[in-house]
């Protein structure tokens, strides 16, 4: 049987629990708050009982022996060779305190340290060096847990060749905040603008309309055999470090017309290349206005 995990951790409040009920859906084994020692005995259980190929555990600080023991699982996962990825949930400290105060769960520091804002930051530094050890990375401050729910669906909705890369494509609006969880990001600010044509303006970048437009100028097509070289170039160098997702956004004003067509059209030049799984999110392209 081909086993693959998913160990999830992160902090208090970045949406765990979300995430963990999405692989639940996506017909892996869920289970939260999994005590980090007892990880091999229960895959070795697990792979003779043939109960599940497809695992997703919620480890993190409640296990007392969480920080002391994770790097040593890591080590000893790659050693016996186990299929595996580290999902790390975080989210701005502000967007913390607002999810906390409309809980009723406690911050699993308050105990200790009775303030709110005290407690996130603390967690944050003792989650550092586990952060250092994550594979996949997700800035969920942006999210409602709908939307985190999309992504997780996006990234691992189908079956994967986990001996490929994910390469996530990100459309977003520089007006709506950066996607934090992306590796590279690349301007589409300085291509002709598709809002100021009056028959474009209520479009999007789905549109081929659209599209011919902006391949209309040269620049356009200089922009994407650029990026595309950036990202053909970076493939192996992640592939050797053992990062199997490259995240890249690529950003215009709004986020519905340059950077959502530029993202579909690169998408399309993506599928010569070998070793890769492409996905695609399309953040900005429904707002009103670009």
């Amino acid at each position: 049987m081909s086993l693959f995990l998913i160990l999830i951790t992160g902090e208090s409040g970045a949406g765990k629990s979300t995430t963990l009920r999405a692989f639940e859906d996506l017909n892996y084994l869920a289970i939260d708050n999994f005590p980090i020692k007892l990880l091999f005995p229960f895959l070795e259980e697990v792979t003779k009982g043939g109960l599940a190929e497809r695992i997703a555990l919620v480890t993190d600080l409640r296990d007392p022996s969480f920080l002391k023991e994770f790097p040593k699982i890591i080590e000893e996962l790659k050693t016996r060779g186990i299929a595996f990825e580290v999902l790390y949930l975080y989210a701005d400290t502000k967007v913390l305190i607002t999810r906390f105060s409309q809980t009723r769960r406690p911050h699993p520091l308050m105990k200790e340290f009775k303030d709110l804002t005290r407690a996130i930051e603390v967690e944050k530094e003792k989650l550092a060096l586990i952060k250092e050890l994550a594979t996949i990375f997700l800035d969920t401050s942006q999210y409602n847990v709908h939307q985190l729910r999309h992504e997780i669906f996006t990234l691992f909705g189908k079956e994967k060749d986990f001996n490929k890369i994910l390469l996530h494509l990100i459309a977003f609006g520089y007006k709506y905040g950066i996607p934090y969880e992306a590796n590279y990001l690349f301007d589409a600010r300085v291509l002709p603008n598709p809002f100021f044509i009056p028959e474009l303006k209520p479009l999007s970048g789905r549109d081929e309309a659209v599209k011919q437009y902006l391949l209309s100028e040269p620049t356009t097509l200089e922009f994407l055999e650029k990026v595309f070289n950036f990202i053909k170039w970076i493939l192996p160098l992640h592939k050797r470090e053992g990062r199997r997702l490259i995240t890249v956004g690529i950003g215009c004003t709004g986020g519905r017309h340059r950077s959502p067509a530029l993202t579909l059209m690169l998408q399309e030049r993506l599928k010569e290349l070998e070793d890769i799984d492409v996905v695609m999110t399309l953040r900005d392209v429904d707002r009103d206005t670009d």
